[in-house]
């Protein structure tokens, strides 16, 4: 029996543990887990670059990967607690960007400043309760190899970014991204795509909507 399974199976000692681990109603760590447990569970690689003043607000019950050579600016934010944060290798997290599982980050992606993109939403349908004490739900998001992120982009829950595309700056991203794409606007739109027959970037007659 896994130890997720095992807590799931008993829900005080569950609230325990996850007391233990976060103060009620906060997302941070306690520093204990930070200082003594994160760091042999989760996997920095040597040459892998956390900046000063970077919210790590991991835990050790899901997966937070950072790979060689890669680097998280300051004054960003990672967030794991509700699904694992995995990011590739020769990567940047630009400065203030906010990042909340579950996410995947391919190698060689440029995320620029305060960009958003979060594998989390909040239920509100049921309107006798406040919307902050619903439950979650999390989508998937992943950004495959080669992307640009433009600065102050939002990605949205369950979106993937196709390989070598472009998210131009401040735009929303509610739809997938074929690879080789360039797109921008609120909802972003194709701008450009890769035509591989003649080996040109090339605006569709009609911009399309994702």
């Amino acid at each position: 029996m896994s130890i997720k399974t095992y807590l799931d199976s008993r829900p005080s000692f569950k609230r325990f543990v996850h007391w233990m681990l976060i103060p009620t109603g906060q997302a941070r760590p306690r520093l204990w887990v930070s200082w003594f447990v994160n760091p042999f569970i989760h996997k920095k690689h040597r040459s892998a670059a956390i900046r000063a003043n970077v919210r790590m607000d991991v835990l050790p019950f899901n997966a937070f990967t950072l790979g060689a050579h890669s680097t998280i600016e300051s004054f960003s934010v990672v967030n794991n607690g509700v699904g694992d944060v995995t990011i590739g290798e020769h990567c940047t997290v630009g400065i203030g960007s906010v990042v909340i599982g579950p996410v995947t980050i391919g190698s060689d992606v440029i995320i620029a400043q305060h960009v958003v993109m979060s594998g989390l939403n909040h239920v509100y349908e049921n309107i006798m309760l406040p919307i902050h004490r619903q439950p979650v739900t999390t989508r998937p998001i992943v950004i495959e190899e080669e992307c640009w992120i433009g600065a102050n982009a939002v990605i949205t829950a369950g979106v993937t970014v196709g390989r070598h595309s472009v998210v131009a700056g401040g735009s929303v991203v509610t739809k997938d991204v074929p690879p080789y794409s360039v797109v921008g606007g609120n909802p972003a739109r194709i701008l450009k795509q890769y035509d591989a027959a003649n080996g040109l970037w090339q605006k569709p007659s009609i911009a399309a909507a994702l």
